[in-house]
């Protein structure tokens, strides 16, 4: 049985509340939703696909 989503909210949100919480405690995939429509859709990313991602965000491309 999976377990359902553990949110976190990113480590860049400001205190507009404008910002993503990321879930990765799946079995192979990486959910991703905005923290201010929590019932609204969920991005669901493999992990290579996040990884690829996160550099690519770090290095501002």
């Amino acid at each position: 049985m999976t377990p359902p989503p553990t949110w976190r909210k990113s480590s860049r949100s400001n205190t507009t509340g404008s910002c993503v919480e990321v879930a990765s405690n799946l079995p192979g995939r990486i959910l991703v939703r905005d923290s201010k429509d929590r019932d609204g859709p969920v991005l669901a990313f493999v992990p290579s696909q996040w990884s690829a991602f996160l550099v690519l965000a770090r290095h501002g491309s």
